[in-house]
């Protein structure tokens, strides 16, 4: 088939475009659309729509497409603009495409495009436009809101992810904070989906994404449908944690730090609060059952359970638990720190892995885990003791001087008048010792010592 379209070369500025983390392939989930007139019916399965540039009047004095701009509108009706140039008009981040998502839309689905369908470039869904476009400032809210609920009418999946992004429509509604179109994809939502997880932030949920763009109202929308706050993602960071640090913020920034502050105690406060505080001492516990893909893993790792593990080389604590959680996929490791420095008692989200004291339980995913560094043992150098020098006294000559100096009669009250003697090696004194002599001398006696 030929391509009767002029084709994008790749260049986009959109949001989008930097989203994109690899080229557009063969996907089990649709077919690549090269025509654009093709009508689909329901039963079909979605499809690709090829990439292409967004259409612009030849004299148009604007560098993005309006549609109440007289020469606009007469493209985006001409029924001969096709599907992927209306896909790349949705991606132009402005407010004037994004404020008429319906209208654009709409032109869309008239062409015969599915409600399931991708744009080539972006991966995304009509749907997953929809919730981006009500970001504040930018789109409007409730205009977006409307379309979603005629998109749901037809049959759009909310559970679908664009394959760049790993993002369902409840994830880029949270991403660009719309608490309108997050209650939207969520009326008829399954109980648990509101935690639905995202691998492009850490495996984290819609709360996570929310937090970490200090998205207020999503996140307080997301409170209040039954996000869970106490959710980890794979780096065991719950919301709170993923909010950025107003300390971090210059001056100018006070608004977006006052933000994070009440971000950082609205999901502190919807933690849930352990009922009775654990005991510090701790009964001995039998270890949990382990899994044969566990059991392998640690054998291969060489640590079994209750040995002492370090977690990315850092903290330091014994291995509790060893399996899979349902707060994620994978093999994480529980570990009882040696200080208080973990995140948890053992539960995370009301499931008890294991029991420890409060802040000593961490989770981190078993690749983090390894043996701690053992220190080497300082050696001791033992010096060998040399035997004592002995002095040859044989070759002592001394010379006594003896000298008589008068001193004052003592007082009968003061006891026996006392001479010194003094001993002299090269003129150090070595001993000195009082003896008894006649009361009116005092005799002082020095030997010279050759050595």
């Amino acid at each position: 088939m030929e391509i009767n379209k002029k084709v994008d070369k790749g260049e986009d500025n959109s949001p989008e475009g930097e989203m994109t983390k690899e080229d557009v392939s063969e996907a089990n989930e649709g077919d690549i659309v090269l025509g654009c007139h093709i009508r689909l019916s329901s039963h079909q399965r979605p499809v690709i729509h090829q990439v292409a540039s967004a259409p612009m009047p030849s004299d148009c004095e604007f560098s993005f497409f309006d549609p109440s701009e007289p020469q606009c509108r007469e493209v985006l009706l001409d029924p001969s603009t096709t599907i992927p140039e209306l896909f790349a008009i949705l991606r132009q981040w402005v407010p004037q495409v994004q404020k008429n998502i319906g209208v654009i839309g709409n032109e869309i689905l008239k062409r015969g495009c599915g409600v399931n369908d991708r744009d080539g470039l972006t991966d995304m869904s009509l749907l997953h436009y929809c919730c981006k476009a009500g970001a504040p400032g930018i789109g409007d809210a409730e205009t977006a809101a409307s379309f979603a609920r005629q998109l749901l009418a037809l049959g759009a999946d909310p559970n679908l992810r664009s394959r760049w992004t790993n993002m369902r429509a409840l994830h880029y509604a949270a991403y660009f904070d719309v608490p309108q179109l997050i209650q939207v994809v969520l009326q008829d939502a399954q109980p648990g989906e509101v935690d639905a997880t995202c691998s492009d932030f850490d495996f984290g949920t819609a709360l996570h994404i929310a937090a970490s763009n200090l998205c207020l109202s999503a996140v307080k929308c997301l409170l209040e449908l039954g996000a869970n706050p106490a959710f980890r993602n794979e780096k065991a960071q719950c919301p709170a944690d993923v909010v950025p640090d107003p300390l971090d913020m210059p001056l100018d920034m006070a608004d977006v730090a006052a933000v994070a502050k009440q971000l950082r105690t609205l999901l502190r406060e919807a933690l849930p609060r352990p009922s009775t505080p654990l005991p510090l001492t701790l009964q001995a516990q039998s270890p949990p059952a382990l899994s044969d893909k566990a059991r392998v893993q640690l054998a291969t790792m060489g640590i079994r359970l209750g040995d002492r593990v370090a977690i990315a080389g850092q903290k330091v604590g014994t291995l509790r638990f060893c399996g899979s959680t349902e707060f994620s996929g994978g093999l994480w490791a529980g570990v009882e720190l040696d200080k208080p420095e973990g995140k948890n008692n053992g539960s995370v989200a009301g499931v008890q892995y294991f029991t420890c004291r409060l802040k000593h339980g961490i989770f981190a995913p078993l690749s983090k885990i390894s043996k701690p560094l053992e220190r080497p043992k300082a050696t001791k150098v033992h010096t060998p003791v040399r035997p004592p020098r002995r002095i040859d006294l044989s070759r002592i000559t001394s010379r006594i001087n003896t000298v008589r100096l008068c001193v004052p009669p003592h007082s009968p009250a003061e006891g026996p008048t006392q001479d010194q003697v003094l001993f002299r090696a090269k003129s150090s004194v070595i001993y000195l010792q009082p003896t008894l002599l006649e009361p009116a001398l005092f005799q002082q006696t020095v030997f010279h010592v050759y050595l």
